[in-house]
């Protein structure tokens, strides 16, 4: 049972403190699942602490994933795990900088909407950042809006948002509640969970107007209630809103024990909602079991230029714990690094492997190991799967060995190449500014019957996500269908080839979009559930 929708949203507020990478997004993305069991409408949005208006041109060795939604955001990785947790797909509200709060001020100020005024910090640009967390609540009519702040209490770029929920918490009185995300380090010298970190956490928390509701603390060990009455004591809440937060075999699993600590139930009580409403993780429980007890497994090569840092292609690996669970088997990822692949060690590095994932990305570094890889598995006839870059390598690769067109390249690594079969969209061509100018967002692909593609999605029209600049060139369309690629999926609006395969291949299909944005785990991606399914062989896809 839901809260009468004529009551006011509730809001929740997620803090974190001590160190940074606690998990405040899946702290915030296990709640909202917990609620949503319950029969809550909610929305999750992330407060980024960064000047930059977005993650989009910051290099994923500094910030991870950038994730793309439906309208065209580019945005925080958190808000995929948002997504893949509540299956409801998020939007550029959900996702807000210090960059965008700024410019925002400023586009007002040089507009004269502050008729001469003094533009400060305070009240200006904490009511610019109220205004975005209370406008979600408006336009999506959610009954809970769970916001995470970015970084850790006592950093400077925090600071104004800090503010701005001290505001919120005397403006919205009840409707409010702030869970605040702590460590509890354990000391192997002395045998003990320590508490000062949380304790001085708070304290600062304190000082800039702000008294947690409830401490979720994370730790290696469990939490006694003699330490839970401490903490209670010291902080200022009461012994039953301080949560344990083990660590967990899997993300999926912290829902499961964030419920055992009855977290959603003291989140309920402190927003005065009585009606609890019954929680249905049927479907949640039935996915974990599938995912802790495969009975298969099948090692899958990601090849990539940043694969050193894992958090660069996030959503992929998600997908693939999505589509192995579905698949009753245990996914495991050799992430090879495109830089290192050549004709002399591929054979080496692939021996193990029972398919092939290049992955997408920018630039002219790791290009040639990436079309390595492709070449050995489509001579190999070992299952290939290319996204994005992933894509276009695979028609360069095409081009140069089958074709003879051995000068052949995107013209975003090669200008000057005599067969540019990947160049740049027209409409990219008089473009200066970098931020938030790709073809972005989710566009219709029509798929050809009869087709891999058709198969796996088993419909003519579908949508997908897009993050790129450059495109399949259709002056070569007729010289690839001649010697065997089929351009099975295009925009039908534009006429740009989307997905490439090759029907004499046991496997082999490259796509331009970004089909892990839109993985859940209660709705695994079809290319990759037939993808790990033709890399285990069971059947013909």
């Amino acid at each position: 049972m839901s809260i009468n929708t004529t009551q006011n949203t509730k809001y929740i507020f997620v803090t974190g403190g001590v160190t940074s990478s606690l998990g405040k997004g899946i702290i915030a993305a296990s709640l909202a699942k917990l609620l949503q069991a319950r029969g809550f409408s909610v929305t999750i949005q992330k407060l980024d602490p960064y000047i930059n208006i977005d993650p989009g041109t910051l290099n994923p060795y500094e910030h991870g994933e950038c994730y793309v939604t439906e309208d065209g955001a580019e945005t925080d990785l958190d808000l995929g795990h948002y997504e893949r947790f509540l299956n409801v797909p998020t939007s550029q509200a959900n996702n807000v900088t210090t960059g965008r709060i700024y410019q925002s001020v400023i586009e007002k100020e040089r507009k004269g909407e502050f008729l001469g005024k003094t533009v400060q910090v305070i009240p200006h640009i904490t009511d610019e950042i109220k205004n975005r967390i209370k406008l979600l609540g408006k336009t999506g009519d959610y009954q809970f809006v769970i916001t995470e702040i970015g970084g850790t209490v006592g950093d400077i770029e925090s600071l104004p948002y800090i503010e701005a929920v001290r505001q919120l918490k005397w403006e919205l009185g009840e409707d409010c509640t702030v869970i605040h995300l702590t460590l509890l380090p354990y000391l192997a010298t002395s045998g003990e969970l320590k508490t000062k970190p949380t304790q001085h956490s708070v304290k600062l928390l304190l000082e800039y107007g702000v008294q947690p509701d409830i401490l979720v603390c994370r730790s290696e060990r469990e939490i006694s209630s003699e330490i839970r009455r401490k903490i209670a004591l010291f902080c200022n809440v009461s012994p039953d809103a301080v949560i344990e937060g083990l660590d967990a075999s899997t993300i999926y699993e912290v829902p499961l024990l964030l419920e055992k600590e009855k977290l959603d139930e003291v989140v309920l009580k402190k927003l005065n909602i009585s009606n609890l409403g019954e929680v249905k993780l049927d479907k949640w429980k039935h996915f974990l079991n599938k995912l802790e007890n495969p009975s298969k497994e099948v090692t899958i090569g990601l090849v990539g230029k940043y694969v050193e840092l894992k958090e660069s292609y996030k959503s992929i690996a998600e997908a693939f714990i999505h589509a192995g669970a579905i698949n009753d088997c245990k996914v495991k990822l050799e992430w090879i690094h495109s830089d290192g692949l050549t004709e002399e060690n591929i054979t080496e590095t692939f021996k193990n492997l029972k398919g092939v994932l290049v992955a997408p990305g920018f630039g002219n570094r790791g290009i040639e190991g990436k079309i390595t890889a492709i070449k050995y598995a489509r001579e190999n006839n070992i299952p290939f799967f290319g996204i994005c870059l992933g894509m276009q390598c695979a028609v360069i690769e095409f081009a140069r060995h089958v074709l003879n067109l051995k000068d052949a390249h995107s013209r975003e690594m090669d200008p000057n190449t005599s067969a540019p079969v990947i160049d740049l969209l027209e409409d990219q061509k008089n473009i200066s500014h970098m931020g938030g100018t790709m073809r972005l967002g989710s566009y219709p692909c029509k798929i050809t019957e009869g087709t891999l593609a058709y198969r796996i999605y088993g419909q003519v029209n579908i949508n997908e996500r897009h993050r790129h600049r450059y495109e399949f060139n259709n002056d070569y369309s007729q010289l690839y269908k001649d010697a065997g690629m089929v351009l099975s999926g295009f925009n039908p609006d534009a006429n740009l080839a989307e997905i490439v395969e090759i029907p004499t291949h046991p496997f082999f299909i490259g796509v331009q979009f970004h089909p892990e944005y839109k993985s859940t785990v209660e709705n695994p991606h079809p290319l990759f559930v037939n993808f790990v399914k033709a890399c285990l062989g069971t059947e013909k896809v």
